[in-house]
């Protein structure tokens, strides 16, 4: 009888559209900044020490053997949004250096953001390897409609990165590596009208950590995507992006 009550439960909750354990995991609060940090790739400095972070714990595909611990922190001022990402990772390269290069099949990290509470309008994907070079995109839809972020734009992200641009061949044994922008908002207004965030705000959002081309590829994601192959171009499993006060 017990086991029966929690089954039906379980169904009014699915029914009712009840947060799920996923549900909570794949919510973050956006921290607003008081003074803006010093974009220089080390993890361990203030603000970013007062601010809880993302792990990225779920993964698609089958699970890979390879499963670096990263993670990642936002927050946000009047002027831009700020990103930091750690990764504790093997098997690390990078052989891409030109902006809009095929970053991700490099030790790469990413950041799918759609400013607003839907993807109805499109999403940002900013994809960034090891070396801090970026393949930065605008779409209305999955690989639809995709914008390039132009050489100029992308100029005034200010990006930091803790190992060289190029690393080849690739390090096998553990390395952790940072790295960490800043992306004003002038610059994606260039693309699609937003309000700027404020206490309230709702973005949906998605990070990645990949490695496509290395000796172990893998496809790690904050909010679960159910697929059964990686595809990170999936604005519908978004998660939830709380901007604060």
């Amino acid at each position: 009888m017990r086991n029966l009550s929690i089954f039906y439960l379980f169904l009014f909750c699915i029914l009712a559209g009840c947060k799920t354990d996923d549900d909570e995991g794949s919510r973050y609060q956006v921290t607003r900044l008081n003074e803006k940090p010093e974009i220089n790739a080390v993890w361990d400095k203030d603000p970013w020490n007062g601010i809880k972070s993302i792990q990225l714990t779920h993964y698609m595909g089958e699970k890979p053997e390879h499963f670096p611990f990263t993670e990642a922190k936002i927050a946000y001022d009047n002027l831009a949004i700020y990103v930091i990402f750690r990764v504790k990772d093997k098997y690390v390269k990078a052989v891409h250096s030109e902006h809009q290069d095929p970053v991700y099949t490099d030790s790469c990290v990413e950041f799918f953001f759609s400013p607003g509470e839907n993807s109805s309008q499109g999403y940002f994907n900013l994809e960034m390897n090891c070396g801090g070079t970026m393949l930065f995109h605008h779409q209305t839809a999955p690989r639809t409609n995709q914008t390039p972020i132009s050489e100029q734009d992308i100029e005034q992200v200010e990006v930091a990165h803790s190992l060289p641009t190029i690393v080849d061949p690739e390090i096998q044994e553990e390395t952790t590596w940072c790295v960490e922008y800043r992306i004003p908002f002038s610059v994606l207004g260039s693309y699609r009208d937003f309000p700027i965030p404020e206490s309230g705000t709702i973005w949906r959002s998605n990070m990645y950590k990949c490695a496509d081309a290395t000796s172990h590829p893998h496809w790690l994601t904050w909010a679960p995507i159910d697929l059964p192959g990686p595809d990170f171009h999936q604005p519908d499993f978004f998660g939830f992006l709380e901007f604060q006060k």
